[in-house]
């Protein structure tokens, strides 16, 4: 008898090929997400923590204006401090071979003789530099990929007013840039800005630094107090201009790889569990299916002496089955999915060495979450089986009661052509069968919106950022400060249509006990260059006196229109004022304060003086006008709004649309699945019904009409409850997106809208022609002498 019942798993197996195919794809893309996204998680973090303890990430960071060796003794002497860096950190304007715009570099000294230290160097290719040059100089990966620069070299550096070419000999890399970002920016963009490594030796006198440095970083002892280390370091650096300490949680680097290990850890839990939840119901609908047909079999069997335990283990083996071919399938995709998400990330997060790290207790976890899945779907009918006695079970199901439905009640069934009254019809009278299949198409629908949803929400912060906020064509950093009459000889450079000055200094603001480190930025009176926008987009204008925040660091500090904080600016004599807040703005990047720039100079005791301008440029001088930039003693950096800009579509593009494209296939195998199922066990069901319908005259387009009317229905209902879904799904993803550095508006196109209605009607469209093609194919005869 055990190899009858062996026979018959064979024989269930080959009959339900297709819906075991189906639900197998379903929990194939389950698994495949979960191997992926968690093999992607764990090569990150185990990269990232290697990275920090071989290279010697610190733990503490903190610049200053100048102070004197001498100080670093002091700064070792702070209880719960074990290593010390000092170091000269500088940020110039680069001219690199084959850009015409210039590039921002920044300089970070190290010790002319290799020595271990405090955010080292990885060597990559190439050698370290050699003491006493002064020319010599190791460049980061990223920045030497993106500007084809290797070992040999040359780059041009304006080192404090000095023009300067500068030799690379070697490549590599640094934990303190794996991330590789300037200040104010979302996305790197390796090709205009990029880390330079120089000796101290080298760097010191170029800008007036002998003896001194401008940038310490700290490691702490075992059990050390951070705050405590933060508040003794600011003491001491309060007097020589120091920038407030803070810790490797608010270093920019760690933070965008912190938040994107968080973001990554959400998609391991969310996205496979929707997938193995509908592979469940799919299995739950092809044994409850089974089970119907097979009553007199399972009668048979419990009455000659089978267990209800070796019954049900028969068709428990069905779902067995169905896992295994899933696990076949999703184990290489995974695979496959996790060398697609670690290669994309190498070019966002910069490690000595970054490889897809899957661990077997991974595989293993992960077949048991996709066992338990289908187990889950799978228990239920398989209860059906063992509560069935056998008496009960060889009689006929009993048929479905038939009464006056919904559409008879409301009148509406005379109204109705006959094939879609009987289609609705069929559909209210398994309302929770109806609802289910809905229910799966409505997530697979949504999953399509949330694929799309970065990619729309990136598109317009950087269309409200580059069009309505940042209008200008350049911005140019000045070294120091500078007077008034700096932006009367910008403005005479031929070229230039207009210029635009500004004003911004480090200051600490408090409001009650909360408290955050910013940089005010003191726009001028007439600033149609940089504006500042109210949440419905619309311009607004600077008020005299007073502070202007963003949302999020209003949010930050708890504070309204009307509130006052407590203003500690940490530049000059480092006033400390309290000011109103007299407007909140919308924005979508950093923490925002501003203020008018002669009010902001008041404050600072200064007489109308500038940190930097804001050009709009003729675009055919632009090139002429960039080499005269390169070589201005004064300029410290320069970025052009385009090419900032460029380079965040070309990282969108690279980054969203793998995604988007992997979302859409396996949300589109989710519709087909349930389609197909749903119609398959529908035939099955309605056999003799579509049969006799044959034979009474139908066409064939007629009963195909009938049998695949229904999930018709069933996929235009799914259509505004997955995109409603979808829209929902998104809206609860906001908040992991709100942060500091930058907030995600709860933006979809409507080309998103129409794309996963599209697929979805694809899926639904490629699944009714398989099935069309199996009805053409349907026996008549041998369905008519069926009992079912």
């Amino acid at each position: 008898m055990v190899g009858t019942l062996n026979r018959m798993l064979w024989r269930d197996l080959w009959h339900l090929r297709g819906q075991i195919l189906a639900a197998a794809l379903v929990l194939a893309c389950g698994l495949a997400t979960l191997v992926g996204t968690r093999g992607t998680y764990h090569s990150l973090l185990v990269a990232q923590q290697e990275f920090y303890r071989e290279s010697h990430l610190a733990d503490v960071f903190a610049h200053l204006k100048r102070a004197p060796d001498a100080l670093a003794a002091e700064i070792r002497h702070l209880p719960g401090v074990a290593q010390v860096r000092t170091r000269i950190v500088v940020e110039v304007s680069a001219d690199i071979p084959g850009l015409a715009e210039p590039a921002i570099a920044r300089i970070v000294s190290i010790p002319e003789r290799r020595a271990p230290i405090l955010n080292d160097v990885h060597l990559l290719r190439g050698r370290y530099l050699d003491p006493g040059a002064t020319d010599e100089v190791l460049i980061s990966h990223a920045f030497a990929k993106a500007n084809g620069l290797d070992v040999g070299g040359r780059i041009g550096a304006l080192l404090h007013g000095r023009w300067t070419n500068l030799v690379i000999v070697g490549i590599g890399l640094s934990p303190e840039f794996v991330y590789e970002v300037g200040s104010g920016m979302l996305f790197p963009d390796n090709r205009r800005y990029g880390v330079l490594w120089m000796a101290h030796e080298a760097l010191a006198p170029a800008f007036d630094m002998q003896g001194a440095f401008n940038d310490v970083v700290l490691s702490l002892a075992a059990g050390a107090n951070e705050r405590e280390v933060l508040a003794g370091l600011d003491a001491l650096l309060k007097r020589y201009g120091g920038l407030a300490a803070y810790g490797r949680e608010e270093q920019l680097s760690h933070r965008f790889l912190a938040d994107e290990l968080g973001e990554i850890a959400v998609m391991t839990t969310t996205i496979p569990s929707i997938f193995l939840a509908v592979g469940a119901f799919l299995l739950y609908v092809v044994l409850a299916r089974l089970v119907a047909t097979q009553r007199t079999q399972v009668g048979l069997l419990k009455a000659f002496g089978h267990s209800d335990l070796r019954v049900g283990l028969h068709y428990f083996l069905v779902a067995m089955a169905t896992v295994g071919l899933g696990l076949l399938i999703g184990f290489p995709a995974g695979l496959y999915l996790g060398e697609v998400y670690v290669d994309i990330y190498r070019g966002f997060f910069h490690f000595p060495q970054l490889r897809l790290l899957v661990e077997p207790p991974l595989l293993l976890v992960a077949a048991a979450v996709s066992l338990t899945s289908a187990a889950s779907g799978a228990a239920v009918a398989v209860w059906r089986v063992v509560r069935l006695a056998p008496a009960e079970a060889m009689r006929p199901e009993p048929p479905a009661s038939f009464r006056a439905g919904l559409l008879e009640r409301l009148g509406l069934a005379a109204r109705l052509p006959a094939s879609l009254r009987m289609t609705v019809r069929n559909l209210l009278r398994r309302p929770w069968k109806a609802a289910a299949s809905v229910l799966a198409m409505a997530l697979a629908i949504g999953l399509m919106l949330v694929g799309r949803f970065g990619a729309d929400a990136v598109n317009h912060m950087t269309d409200v950022q580059f069009d309505e906020i940042q209008r200008e064509d350049v911005t140019l950093f000045y070294n120091e400060p500078r007077s008034a009459k700096a932006a009367g000889e910008i403005a005479r450079m031929d070229g230039v249509l207009r210029v635009e000055s500004f004003r911004s200094a480090p200051a600490w603001l408090r409001h009650g006990h909360r408290s955050k480190r910013v940089e005010i930025v003191g726009l001028s009176s007439e600033h149609e260059l940089r504006r500042l926008i109210d949440t419905r987009r619309r311009p607004v204008d600077l008020p005299p006196e007073g502070l202007v925040l963003n949302d999020k660091l209003a949010r930050v500090l708890g504070v309204s229109v009307g509130g006052v904080v407590a203003m500690e600016v940490l530049e000059g004599a480092r006033p400390m004022r309290e000011v109103p807040v007299v407007r909140i703005v919308d924005e979508y990047l950093g923490l925002g304060a501003y203020m008018d720039a002669r009010a902001l100079t008041r404050l600072l005791g200064e007489d109308d003086t500038s940190s930097g301008a804001y050009l709009r440029v003729q675009s055919d001088r632009a090139p002429a006008l960039y080499e005269r930039l390169k070589r201005m003693p004064s300029v410290g950096g320069i970025a052009v709004r385009g090419a900032v800009q460029q380079s965040i579509v070309e990282t969108m593009n690279r980054t969203f649309l793998f995604f988007t494209s992997i979302l859409t296939l396996m949300a589109g195998i989710i519709v087909a699945g349930v389609v197909y199922n749903s119609a398959r066990i529908a035939l099955s069901e309605r056999g003799n019904e579509l049969a006799s319908l044959s034979v009474l005259g139908f066409t064939q387009r007629e009963v195909a009409y009938l049998l695949l009317g229904e999930q018709g229905l069933l996929t235009l209902a799914a259509l505004p409850a997955g995109l409603a879904l979808g829209y929902g799904i998104c809206a609860a993803l906001i908040p992991a997106f709100d942060r500091e550095l930058f907030r995600l508006p709860l933006v979809l196109h409507p080309w998103s809208f129409a794309g996963a209605t599209l697929a979805a009607l694809a899926a639904f469209a490629l699944s009714a022609l398989i099935v069309a093609r199996r009805l053409r194919r349907l026996d008549l005869v041998a369905v008519l002498k069926t009992r079912e």
